[in-house]
């Protein structure tokens, strides 16, 4: 169903061109949307307009035209005054918001689809059959990406979406929950990641220029039917939740990049705690006092390189060893050496990942 806010959009522009007042009205008489209050009253008229054979009429002054929708009328429009010129352009826009209805609907009917076969609720033999009907390639190779941002309920995404990166055929943007929109996009070969790279970042770029913030882009693998899009689809998902976790600096998270966050996500919890308990006893790594843990972090950005760490904290080479050494004595661990160290770098990831599981919950 055409929204109220496109049928009104239409008319107004519609008005602008022609300067005929126009009014849309349901089969019942209800005023849907209209360039003029003045029509109001003649619009009541329209519902018995609707049940009469007549496609087109003049009552009062004013002519009515039906707008079907397939063989059924679906709205009533009245064009505001008679004569040749009126009557034309009445016809035209009865025309011209006939054809919305159609596209619409042909998008509605192709959004659901995209949506049942990124949620797994279609039997193979109805995907198939359904993408035929739709005329939707089987075969074509696609890439799903997930768009978050922040108050996604109160901006509107998902047009602001359709209008930036909607006009080729072969794409599909909808959402399937209040969180995320969903774009499956078609590439031109499995050598995808600076084409689907370059359209997150322009994603990014668009909703950033209409003033959302804290926007995500995670994407899947690129694959080859139609019926393993909804793998894709799950492949983004995972990358968008490690990229929370883990990459939180990152705009943009491809699953086919998630390293070591992609194995730690899959970790049981009670693995993940009995990990942490073996490592630190009864202490968390996140325990640490803020100085402790800035030094930890600089530390490992810096390859383990204790010069270079020191300078960039503005300390002292012995202040930097001292704290290591300090920090060697409450864990047993020595971030001076390499397998220490990873064993320290993945108890902080194992960590976040707990709490953001414990938030989720």
């Amino acid at each position: 169903m055409i929204s109220n806010q496109i049928l009104q959009g239409t008319i107004d522009g519609l008005k602008s061109i022609s300067r005929v007042e126009l009014c849309v009205t349901d089969t019942e008489g209800k005023e849907v949307v209209s360039t003029s209050p003045n029509l109001s009253v003649v619009a009541k008229l329209a519902r018995d307009f609707a049940k009469s054979p007549a496609d087109s009429q003049e009552i009062q002054g004013y002519s009515y035209f039906k707008i079907y929708d397939e063989t059924t009328p679906e709205y009533i429009l009245i064009a505001g005054g008679t004569g040749e010129d009126v009557y034309m352009i009445g016809k035209m826009v009865a025309f011209q918001i006939q054809n919305l209805i159609i596209a619409y609907k042909e998008r509605f009917d192709k959004d659901n689809f995209i949506k049942n076969l990124l949620l797994d609720n279609l039997l193979l033999v109805d995907i198939y059959s359904r993408a035929k009907k739709l005329h939707i390639a089987l075969d074509a190779k696609r890439v799903v990406l997930i768009v978050e941002a922040d108050d996604f309920k109160d901006s509107n995404v998902l047009e602001t979406m359709r209008t930036h990166f909607g006009s080729n055929s072969n794409d599909f943007i909808t959402a399937v929950d209040e969180n995320d929109v969903i774009v499956v996009k078609e590439v031109e070969d499995f050598d995808y990641t600076r084409e689907i790279e370059k359209t997150a970042r322009a994603i990014v770029a668009a909703l950033e220029k209409e003033g959302m913030a804290n926007i995500h882009v995670a994407y899947g693998t690129a694959v080859g039917e139609i019926k393993e899009v909804s793998r894709s689809y799950k492949e983004a998902k995972m990358a968008m939740d490690v990229g929370k976790i883990f990459y939180g600096e990152r705009q943009v998270v491809a699953y086919a990049q998630l390293g070591i966050g992609r194995l730690i996500y899959q970790l049981p919890m009670p693995l993940c705690k009995m990990f942490i308990k073996e490592i630190f006893g009864g202490k968390s790594p996140d325990e640490f006092d803020e100085e402790t843990l800035t030094t930890i972090l600089k530390f490992f950005e810096n390859s383990l390189n204790v010069s270079e760490t020191s300078r960039q904290l503005y300390i002292h080479r012995n202040t930097l060893v001292y704290r290591l050494d300090k920090l060697q004595k409450s864990t047993g661990l020595d971030l001076r050496i390499f397998e220490d160290a990873i064993t320290f770098k993945i108890a902080l990831m194992v960590v976040s990942y707990m709490k953001y599981m414990e938030k989720e919950d």
